[in-house]
């Protein structure tokens, strides 16, 4: 399969969207050049409760929030795991997200992990490869609705 053909309908990209509550994002970063900095401010701005995981930041923060180590030690439900880290690195990102009870894994853009993909979706865990929130948001003029 062509990895650039991983074809995700709007309405399922929008169905995510409005049920996540909460998201971590696993190799983020402070440095306000880098993606990962970028997507947190996009998802902070569209009303979304972020939490950075980045062992090698913890003594950081990134617009306010604090970094945790890894997903188990985040003490609070997370709802999406925004991934920022290798291809090679999800399959470990994958199973904490499993643990945690996670309902979404994202991988973002580049990053394919069909194993990873298959064991989270056979969890229960709906999945996304290939893309980014924050393009999404501006694809599909995106405004989450809170209730």
């Amino acid at each position: 399969m062509d990895t650039d053909t991983i074809n995700y309908s709007d309405e399922y990209i929008k169905e995510i969207l409005s049920e996540i509550k909460t998201v971590a994002v696993v190799g983020a970063s402070s440095k306000p050049d880098r993606d990962s900095y970028k997507v947190i401010e996009s998802l902070l701005a569209h009303g979304y409760k972020v939490f950075p995981v980045n062992p090698n930041e913890i003594d950081n923060s990134i617009l306010g929030l604090s970094f945790y180590s890894d997903l188990n030690s985040i003490n609070h439900s997370v709802d999406m795991v925004d991934v920022f880290r290798s291809s090679d690195a999800v399959m470990g990102v994958t199973q904490e997200a499993i643990n945690i009870n996670a309902k979404v894994l994202w991988m973002q853009l580049e990053i394919i992990n069909y194993e990873a993909a298959n064991l989270a979706e056979i969890a229960g865990l709906k999945v996304i490869m290939n893309r980014c929130p924050k393009i999404e948001f501006k694809k599909l003029n995106w405004t989450r609705k809170t209730n």
